[in-house]
């Protein structure tokens, strides 16, 4: 791959079937979505992930467990788990270094073991943040018994990656309806990035650099409804969310919707757009149109540019 190509993908995951297996083994709810799909890290299946990944020329991807993550009521499974997918991410890094680097996962939500993990994790090669879903076991991110971690993530001046937790935003009307990643996955981002605006957690954590999937779910056309409701159900925040919004980063996992993708240019800022793939769930012509959608878009040259070739880079110091 040339050396000037710098393009960073930041949605994109790994699981090895031994990681998988003590999942579903400490009672992780079903993890037969995450398998068969070309994301372990064996030898066969990263040559085919490295070709794909030329083909679009990506240089680098931050992985994460999500939503795969070690979230479990009991410790011992929690703790045990976040540190077996960050020792499997350690390793993938050392090994192919200039292909990988991770968010770690942690063991919620369990905050004090949560710090320890952070702690040795982010001391680790390659790890740039952490990685956890819209919500964890029904609670919300911006439930204040979470906010120890983001004032260590923003001491460090790291990243809090968010992806959806895939429980269908804890709506029956959802979960029973067949709707969980078509429609809940959406809802959540939209949701969870709501909850830690009103909490004002950008704001008061400004250090911490906050990534949320799927470009914020239907945030960007909800940003002036948003602003107007917020005047009498949260009249107590004082920045509206259109600006708020503007605090965070989003990926461009947009399933080759070119007026999604436009939406979120207009409503947040090419400037807070980071590439993203979701790989494996898009993969061979998926994967490339996941890149090809925004050069289709119509967006100015140098939009384009810091989409797909600066801002990630740059947010994460891999330029």
């Amino acid at each position: 791959m040339p050396d000037s190509i710098r393009r960073v993908d930041v949605h994109a995951h790994a699981w090895s079937v031994d990681y998988l297996d003590r999942l579903a083994a400490a009672g992780f709810a079903t993890t037969s979505a995450h398998r068969g799909l070309g994301a372990e890290p064996t030898h066969a299946q990263l040559q085919v992930r490295f070709a794909q990944m030329d083909a679009a020329g990506i240089r680098t991807q931050v992985l994460s467990a999500t939503p795969a993550s070690p979230h479990f009521e009991r410790r011992e499974n929690a703790v045990k788990l976040a540190r077996r997918i960050n020792d499997e991410y350690t390793a993938l890094v050392q090994r192919h270094p200039e292909r990988f680097r991770a968010f770690a996962s942690l063991p919620l939500p369990h905050v004090d073991a949560a710090l320890d993990e952070l702690d040795w994790a982010l001391a680790q090669d390659g790890m740039l943040g952490v990685a956890i879903t819209t919500s964890v076991l029904g609670r919300s991110i911006a439930d204040p018994m979470f906010e120890p971690i983001y004032a260590e993530l923003d001491r460090r001046g790291s990243v809090l990656y968010v992806h959806p937790a895939g429980c269908g935003a804890e709506s029956p009307l959802i979960q029973n309806h067949r709707l969980t990643w078509a429609l809940g996955a959406p809802v959540e981002d939209t949701v969870a990035v709501m909850h830690l605006l009103i909490a004002q957690i950008p704001q008061r954590y400004p250090r911490m650099k906050i990534i949320a999937s799927h470009l914020g779910g239907a945030l960007p056309m909800l940003l002036p409804r948003l602003d107007h409701a917020g005047s009498y159900e949260t009249p107590e925040v004082p920045e509206p969310p259109s600006r708020a919004a503007k605090r965070l980063w989003y990926d461009t996992v947009g399933h080759d919707h070119v007026p999604a993708l436009r939406a979120a240019v207009e409503s947040l800022g090419a400037d807070r757009l980071l590439l993203g793939t979701d790989f494996p769930h898009q993969s061979g012509e998926l994967f490339q149109a996941a890149v090809g959608y925004v050069e289709r878009a119509g967006l100015s040259a140098d939009d384009t540019a810091a989409i797909l070739d600066r801002n990630a880079a740059r947010l994460l110091g891999l330029d």
